[in-house]
């Protein structure tokens, strides 16, 4: 069946970086975070006779040699990107039945693209998980409670496939722009979703991110020792993640009230705050560090492979990047992406093929 024999639907989901907070959102606390337009996964749902799940550029099944087979299925496991979009569907079909949302009786096949680098703490993943579930709503003509978006698609990700995560990704993903997230315990486990804020996207300081295409890792293995020991309520760790709160809810108020002379210290912090509780890898806290030498503020923009930061000129920013260049790093600076941004996603089949 050809796209002019059926329906066809795009949606685009963008990368996303950690502002200010993280990694607190796995662990009932605020952040900041922001998806910007240089990175996205793109995808296509087309009306087909069967159900159908094609594969992405994270499905490789060709290696160069038996070190990069073991390395890759270590860092993105057997089934790539298409093991999400199955587990999103699987629960946006139990979603539809559980609330009583009638679905057509049409078959679709999936197709992804995705630019966003790998396993550098852009959250890829999730963005192919939060474009399938809004193709799915579009294709379908379901609608799923705004709120309630990144929850379904963190439960794929961390029931379905294992994936240690949190709802700040999907947040980013679902809400766009600059977002501030409050997940407040009594709040998350009575509804399921935290409370989350829109911010001006144009009230922020000029912000960077760079990153080392080189450091592929899987994320989840920072979280798992501190996961758990805020699990039995070590001191330390839950005085931690309490500090990552109260520098989001800063970071907020000084967003809003427009003081902006804040917000480098407060970048700053939340990376010293995370390099005392955290094994931070000495590579990853190199990037930081060159950064600061430039004068730049500079964080883990997620679990690490790349960080996020302030700069005050373009001096200043030609300087930050001379000098991460020197150790490998790749630097932009990003628009942030508002909802308008993903209509290009609909701009047609000739775009797709040319993309």
């Amino acid at each position: 069946m050809s796209e002019d024999d059926g329906k066809v639907v795009r949606a685009r989901s963008f990368a996303r970086a950690g502002f200010l907070g993280n990694p607190s959102d796995g662990y009932f606390g605020k952040t900041i975070s922001f998806s910007f337009t240089e990175f996205r996964v793109d995808l296509r749902l087309t009306e087909s006779a069967r159900l159908r799940f094609a594969p992405g550029e994270v499905d490789d099944a060709t290696f160069d040699s038996p070190a990069q087979l073991v390395r890759d299925l270590r860092l993105y496991g057997y089934y790539g990107g298409i093991r999400m979009l199955k587990a999103v569907a699987k629960l946006f079909f139990e979603y539809c039945e559980e609330h009583d949302l009638q679905v057509p009786p049409v078959n679709f096949t999936a197709e992804y693209k995705i630019n966003i680098p790998r396993l550098v703490g852009l959250s890829g993943s999730s963005a192919i998980c939060s474009a399938m579930l809004k193709g799915l709503m579009e294709f379908y003509g379901v609608e799923i409670p705004l709120e309630e978006q990144p929850t379904l698609i963190m439960c794929a990700e961390r029931d379905e496939l294992g994936i240690a995560c949190g709802l700040q990704d999907r947040v980013a993903q679902i809400y766009n722009g600059l977002t501030f997230m409050d997940f407040d315990r009594q709040l998350v486990e009575s509804t399921g979703h935290g409370r989350y804020e829109r911010l001006d996207p144009t009230r922020v300081p000029p912000l960077y991110i760079a990153y080392d295409p080189r450091r592929a890792e899987e994320s989840g293995k920072a979280h798992r020792k501190v996961r758990r020991l805020f699990q039995q309520r070590d001191s330390n760790v839950v005085a931690a993640m309490s500090e990552f709160a109260d520098i989001a809810q800063q970071g907020r108020d000084a967003l809003v009230s427009g003081d902006f002379s804040k917000i480098p210290a407060l970048v700053n912090a939340n990376f010293d705050l995370r390099d005392r509780i955290f094994n931070v890898a000495e590579e990853n806290r190199r990037m930081v560090m060159t950064a600061r030498s430039a004068g730049a503020s500079a964080k883990f923009a997620g679990s690490g492979g790349a960080i996020v930061g302030t700069y005050s000129d373009d001096d200043q920013y030609a300087a930050l990047s001379a000098a991460l260049e020197k150790i490998g790093c790749r630097t932009l600076r990003p628009k942030i992406a508002m909802k308008s941004d993903e209509s290009a996603a609909l701009a047609g089949a000739a775009s797709w093929r040319s993309s």
